[in-house]
């Protein structure tokens, strides 16, 4: 059976939560989940969010916010050095709460795909718009990601590192429903073996995956919570992992995901809402993912080891308390699929 760098009955977040205390939302994490993660806390402001964050890490590609969003730029400036601040203090204060720990740790990076989307070239249009620009910014963010790895291991040196790669744009990439700069038109469909290829050299940025012959990178998962997520680029691109929102699963999907988990491929599986919203029994919390391992057929025993709960989506737009709430439903829920899978 495949090896996973988490213990059975796991359950993480996705990654973003709400307001400006990120100490205190890393003691919530250590707290109560069986693996942790670093959290953004976009409502810090600039250079906080899921895209500053990580156009940050960009080696000799510095940005800056203009009114339609983020932009490459000539220099760094004041905009780029408030997201590496940022992280820099998330990573001091990981250090601290993280202090002698061992075991699984989740940090999550945007893709390149959903960067490429997202961020602007010079002249105004979307990097996504210039093939040559996308691969120049893939190997940057490469490079940045290995950087990145390398720091939260010397911060946190009993982790076995989890990269999160963010997707969320991936599928309308593939569809060619990217609008321009300008709104008024779209960009060209991307190809699904470039865009496996672009996805692979970040992934594999820090090393072979764990699970590789000779791996010793961290293991691989891309988050996706949009509908039509592409299953088979992600397998093409190596992916041991597939996050997903549960509630967004068509039965045309459990052909994809059933070939997935017969080739070992771990699923995180989003089974509360990402916002305040009444929280079921915790049998009812674990039942997407019960029902869909029966539907498909396997062995029960496998459930808890192979699929981790999470929340659908990140928690940014949650109360704090409910945030916390979430994440404790998730935590009860995944021991349901190791003690009564059958649930």
């Amino acid at each position: 059976m495949h090896e996973f760098p988490w213990a059975e009955a796991t359950a993480t977040g996705v990654g973003s939560h709400p307001g400006e205390d990120h100490v205190e939302a890393l003691r919530v994490i250590f707290g109560e989940l069986s693996m942790p993660y670093l959290p953004e806390l976009p409502g810090r402001g600039v250079g906080a969010d899921m895209i500053g964050r990580s156009a940050s890490l960009l080696v000799e590609l510095p940005v800056e916010v203009q009114p339609s969003g983020w932009r490459f730029t000539d220099r760094p400036g004041r905009d780029l050095k408030r997201a590496r601040d940022h992280l820099s203090r998330d990573l001091d204060a990981l250090e601290e709460v993280a202090q002698g720990y061992t075991g699984p740790l989740k940090i999550q990076v945007c893709g390149p795909w959903t960067l490429a989307g997202a961020v602007e070239l010079r002249h105004g249009d979307k990097t996504l718009a210039d093939p040559g620009a996308v691969r120049d910014m893939v190997e940057s963010l490469a490079e940045g990601v290995a950087a990145h790895v390398a720091e939260v291991r010397k911060r946190v040196p009993g982790a076995e590192i989890v990269l999160q790669l963010d997707e969320p744009g991936l599928p309308g990439v593939l569809a060619g429903t990217v609008r321009t700069a300008s709104g008024f038109g779209r960009l060209s469909a991307v190809e699904p073996m470039p865009a496996a290829e672009r996805l692979k050299t970040v992934l594999r940025a820090a090393g072979p995956a764990r699970g590789d012959e000779n791996g010793s990178g961290p293991f691989t998962i891309v988050h996706c919570c949009a509908p039509e997520v592409p299953f088979e680029v992600l397998r093409t691109a190596g992916v041991r992992g597939i996050s997903i929102d549960a509630a967004l699963l068509r039965r045309r999907d459990e052909d994809h995901i059933g070939e997935a988990i017969e080739a070992g491929t771990a699923f995180l599986l989003g089974v509360v809402p990402g916002r305040d919203a009444r929280l079921p029994d915790i049998g009812v919390v674990a039942r997407p993912a019960t029902e869909l391992w029966r539907r498909l057929g396997f062995a029960p025993a496998r459930l808890a080891q192979q699929v981790v709960l999470t929340p659908a989506c990140g928690l940014a737009g949650a109360s704090p308390a409910y945030a916390r709430a979430a994440l404790v439903a998730c935590a009860k829920a995944a021991r349901v699929l190791r003690e009564d899978p059958g649930e």
